[in-house]
């Protein structure tokens, strides 16, 4: 499941750089800040998939 949603994050980041670049070449703030919307997205999903596997092994009782 980690591999899926880290290749899934490195396509959101890869789209995030490509937006910001787009948005250099043809000087648009609205193309910049949707690459820094996707980009922090990306980022809280993963923040989002530890602290759930964390919270959900607590739940569950499973020893770390």
């Amino acid at each position: 499941m980690l591999v899926s949603i880290l290749i899934f994050d490195v396509a959101l980041v890869a789209w995030s750089l490509h937006l910001m670049e787009a948005a250099i070449e043809q000087r648009e703030f609205s193309l910049m800040l949707a690459g820094t919307l996707v980009a922090l997205s990306a980022a809280a999903m993963i923040v989002v998939y530890f602290l759930m596997g964390n919270c959900m092994s607590y739940l569950g009782g499973v020893p770390q």
